[in-house]
């Protein structure tokens, strides 16, 4: 997790999808009534992955109709009623034919509820929103996928623009207890069954747990602190790394400065991972403010080769991976290899193998604003830890791909920086996330997998 730039602006630090959403095919009318007290569910096109949104999150009536990624603001949040209303903004504004347009390319927009037969919509065949004034159905334009591609009525065609789905409502966090704050938290589960999580801060926090529920804050790797990262930092490491490995355990950490790409990644290792027990190891990999790229946010992973790699990355240029020497924890070569990118900002890789594939878990759009982040977690899979990696679409993550499996949702606010364990009862998601008063804390929730091997929050 990095200061986010240009689009996302200057920010401090600190402050169950079902099976990927199932689409919706009924002839009936159907209700997407949210829980009490949550935010009502996008609406995700089936061709992009991108939400159903009111353009500029304008509450404003006559407000145009588009898609763009994904990020729980209310022009995103969905409601159909009996009546056929598609409501948005807790119920204030309704989806409207333009001028009670009937003909294929009428201008859809953001409108005053009336209650009027231009403002009914149900659901067709197949995931189709169909119009019931016209019978037409609501089409992103040209078939585009980009961020802004305006969203109109056309003859239905069954074709993957006019398809959209009702992705089911995120599970909340895992009952947890004791020291909940947590900020970029990583995880490994120790040799005596216990648990050991580090977190950005100062000298990288660490906290303890026997059951995975409870949890004590058990001091700092480094309580006296850093000098050998002063060329980047002199306050607070960010995103630590943590893994188990040849008898010891393995911290990689961040050090840089909010909005910069002066930064470095350090490796120290601990026989006990016990605060005060870590050792420096030295430098693992740097940028300047002319690399394109960023070395924060590192994620160490063996492949099933044996091969030890480290993939890092922040915004500019996006997420990338170095290999990495066994026998010292250090980078090895010079190769560096293109994992993702994307426009609207990606962060923290964290790569998991399971079943045949490596999946690389990421966290799009803006983290660290307390309760108006908009971090959320997005997932694509790769045969090969070096890529390349495609979402569940098919589009290469390169190129902005990733199928989301966990946004805000309720009074939980931007979960993101996650870091996947496999524990004795399956695949285990760790995550920060902000309450309601801006409160960074430590959320866990167990990963369920669908029968295309794709994962989903439960």
């Amino acid at each position: 997790m990095t200061p986010a730039r240009t689009r996302t602006g200057r920010r401090r630090r600190f402050g169950a999808l079902a099976a990927a959403a199932s689409l919706v095919c009924t002839a009936t009318l159907t209700a997407l009534a949210p829980a009490a007290h949550a935010a009502a569910p996008p609406l995700v096109s089936a061709q992009s992955g991108r939400c159903l949104d009111v353009a500029g999150n304008d509450a404003t009536p006559g407000a145009g109709m588009q898609i763009w990624d994904c990020n729980g603001v209310a022009g995103q949040g969905w409601t159909l009623t009996a009546a056929g209303e598609l409501r948005a903004f807790d119920g204030t504004r309704c989806i409207d034919a333009l001028s009670w347009g009937t003909t294929a390319g009428t201008k859809l927009i953001s409108w005053s509820c009336t209650g009027g037969a231009n403002q009914r919509f149900a659901w067709g065949s197949n995931g189709a929103l169909v119009h019931q004034q016209s019978n037409l159905c609501v089409d992103v334009t040209g078939s585009r996928t980009a961020n802004g591609t305006p969203v109109a009525l056309w003859t239905c065609n069954g074709r993957d623009n006019q398809r959209w789905s009702a992705p089911a409502a995120y599970p909340g966090p895992g009952t947890i207890t004791g020291a909940t704050w947590a900020h970029d938290p990583t995880v490994v589960k120790r040799p005596d069954g216990s648990y050991l999580v580090a977190t950005t801060g100062r000298g990288i926090p660490l906290k303890t747990s026997s059951n995975r529920t409870a949890w004590t804050d058990a001091g700092a790797a480094f309580p006296n602190g850093t000098p050998w990262t002063s060329a980047h930092t002199t306050g607070d490491l960010w995103a630590p790394d943590l893994s188990y490995r040849n008898g010891q355990y393995y911290l990689y950490y961040s050090a840089s400065t909010f909005g910069s790409s002066t930064s470095g990644i350090y490796l120290a290792t601990s026989p006990s991972g016990n605060a005060g027990t870590w050792t420096n190891r030295g430098l693992v990999v740097s940028t300047t403010s002319s690399s394109g790229y960023n070395a924060i946010d590192p994620d160490l992973v063996v492949d099933q080769q044996g091969r030890w790699f480290l993939s890092f990355g922040s915004f500019w240029s996006g997420l990338k991976l170095i290999a990495i020497d066994p026998s010292t924890g250090l980078r090895s070569g010079s190769t560096m290899t293109s994992l993702a990118s994307r426009s609207g900002g990606i962060e923290a890789p964290d790569i998991y193998y399971r079943g045949g594939y490596y999946y690389l878990f990421v966290s799009f759009d803006a983290c660290c604003r307390g309760a108006q982040s908009t971090y959320r977690i997005a997932v694509g899979r790769s045969a090969s830890v070096t890529g390349p990696y495609v979402d569940r679409s098919g589009v290469a993550m390169t190129s902005g791909g990733g199928t989301q499996i966990l946004a805000g949702h309720g009074s939980i606010h931007g979960p993101g920086h996650s870091a996947t364990l496999t524990d004795a009862d399956g695949s285990v998601l760790f995550y920060h996330y902000y309450t309601d008063a801006g409160d960074a804390r430590l959320g866990i929730n167990r990963l369920s997998w669908d029968a295309s091997g794709w994962p989903y929050v439960s």
